[in-house]
Order: C-alpha cells, then sequence, then structure tokens
C-alpha cells in the first residue's frame, strides 16, 4: 500500500486521525506549560484538494467533504473543523491542512512543532511552508529515527504523531518496536499511532506486540466504513493512543460514532474504541 499523503488529503482515515490530534492540542493547551508536537512523517504540510493527486482520487469528497458544510458538528469535531476553516479564509473547501499544518493553526505562540519528512520533495515543500514560523522546526529525516533525536523533548509534556505511508511490508512492526524504543525514553508523552485496515489478521498481530512491551494505558480507536473482506480491500483505518488525555477515551467514543454515521456508505460501519492495555 502507497500512502503518501498528497493523494489520500482529507479522506475518511485523515478526518479520524486529525480530529482526535486536534482534541488532544485543545487538552494540552488546558494548562499554560508549553507543549512540543512532534510529527515523525509530516509530508507537505497542507494540500490543494483540486491538485493532481487529491484530484486523482477524489477521496476528500467522501471525508472532509461530507462535513465541512456540516451545519450542526458533534463538540468533537470542532476544533478540527476550526482548524480546517482557518485555512480557507474565503469559506469555500479548497485546501487541506496535514497534520503539520493543522498543528500549527491549533498552537500557541511558546509550543512547538517539529515535522520530520523523509522524500527530498516534500521535505523542501514542508521547510518553505514554516519558513517564517519560528515555532516548527522540520528535518528531513526517517521518521523513525526521529523517535530516536528528538525524544524527550525539552518541554516534556506534548504529543508524538506516528502515520507511516505504508509502504513497507513490515511498517505494523516498524511501529510497535519504533514506539516501545520512543516510550522508554519518554514515557509520559502522548503517542497517536495511525494504520489503515485491510484485514484483522496485521492489525491484531500489531496490537499483541504493542501489548507485549508493556506499555500501559493503551487506547484503540477505529472506524470501519466496510466490512472486512479476505481481499485486502481498505476497510477502515485505526488509531492507537499511550497516555490519552482522561476524557478521550468518550470523546473517540462519540466520534467515531458520528463519523461511522456520517461518511460509512448506507451507515453501515462500525465504529470501535476499546482498551487495549488499561491503566
Amino acid at each position: 500500500m502507497n500512502y503518501r499523503h498528497a493523494f489520500h488529503a482529507g479522506n475518511p482515515g485523515d478526518v479520524l486521525k486529525h480530529a482526535c490530534l486536534a482534541l488532544i492540542l485543545d487538552h494540552l493547551k488546558a494548562k499554560p506549560a508549553p507543549f512540543c508536537v512532534i510529527d515523525t512523517h509530516a509530508g507537505i504540510g497542507a494540500y490543494d484538494l483540486s491538485g493532481p493527486e487529491a484530484a486523482r482520487t477524489g477521496e476528500w469528497q467522501t471525508g472532509i467533504g461530507r462535513l465541512y458544510d456540516e451545519p450542526a458538528p458533534i463538540r468533537e469535531l470542532a476544533p478540527y473543523l476550526d482548524a480546517v476553516r482557518a485555512l480557507n479564509e474565503d469559506g469555500a473547501l479548497r485546501l487541506y491542512p496535514g497534520s503539520p499544518a493543522l498543528a500549527a493553526a491549533l498552537m500557541r505562540d511558546d509550543d512547538r512543532l517539529i515535522a520530520t519528512e523523509l522524500h527530498d520533495e516534500d521535505a523542501a515543500r514542508l521547510a518553505d511552508r514554516f519558513r517564517r514560523d519560528r515555532r516548527v522546526e522540520v528535518a528531513r529525516l526517517d521518521g523513525y529515527r526521529a523517535l530516536r533525536s528528538f525524544l524527550p523533548p525539552k518541554e516534556r509534556r506534548g504529543v508524538v504523531l506516528v502515520d507511516p505511508p505504508f509502504e513497507a511490508a513490515d511498517e505494523f512492526r516498524r511501529m510497535a518496536s519504533g514506539l516501545a524504543e520512543a516510550h522508554r525514553r519518554w514515557a509520559t508523552g502522548i503517542y497517536v499511532l495511525w494504520y489503515p485496515i485491510k484485514g484483522r489478521g496485521a492489525v491484531d498481530q500489531f496490537h499483541g506486540e504493542v501489548a507485549a512491551t508493556g506499555i500501559r494505558r493503551v487506547l484503540v480507536a477505529e472506524t470501519l466504513l466496510r466490512a472486512v473482506a479476505d481481499d485486502a480491500t481498505l476497510a477502515g483505518s485505526g488509531l492507537l493512543v499511550v497516555n490519552p488525555p482522561w476524557t478521550l477515551d468518550a470523546a473517540l467514543g462519540r466520534l467515531t460514532a458520528y463519523l461511522v454515521a456520517r461518511l460509512a456508505p448506507g451507515g453501515a460501519g462500525d465504529g470501535r474504541v476499546h482498551w487495549l492495555v488499561p491503566e
């Protein structure tokens, strides 16, 4: 699977991931102390939904396209939708914020973003986008190396987003081992790991590998927009959240139910939130 961001910007997986990230950032802002966001697979920062990549797939139309003009969305979507609308100043949906742009929109003046991207062209575009933002550091670096290079952050509070393109056959294993090493370096950080769901076997194995690390407080949230089939068709996506804010499990329960009702064809999907490993 090639999940390079530009082709899939604003799709249902992005909605789940970015709405969750926005809720976490909103929680972190409740305290005055600054925080750090580390985005390990940052992409280019923001995306033109009329550009060749997004237009080729049209996936945004089944995600943010169905929510942007929603007259009465649930409150759990508010921080996310506010950030998307802030990027579209004239009100029409043309641009979509990737996780770096979303974080930058929601951060305060003394918060900090470290965004890493390995792809040469994407890293250059990312650096250009944030060249005037002193809060943002951009590094051309492998995402898993970033976990070794930047943890723990000097702020000692914040969130790490791991959102790889799933081009490598062993991506689930790399995510589990990367999380284990990162957690040893910074046990109190919040970690958000995104993954596609094409079959239960690989996902269940990944969950088992994470549980075997001994890490506590691991929450899982998934949105299945169609039944999981044996033909490896993409059925949905999930998030694994370590050290979630204390209200996040209930918020994600409401969010996943809402997204399934709004985005699944015929409302026939399934939203799942459960503790993989409790306190």
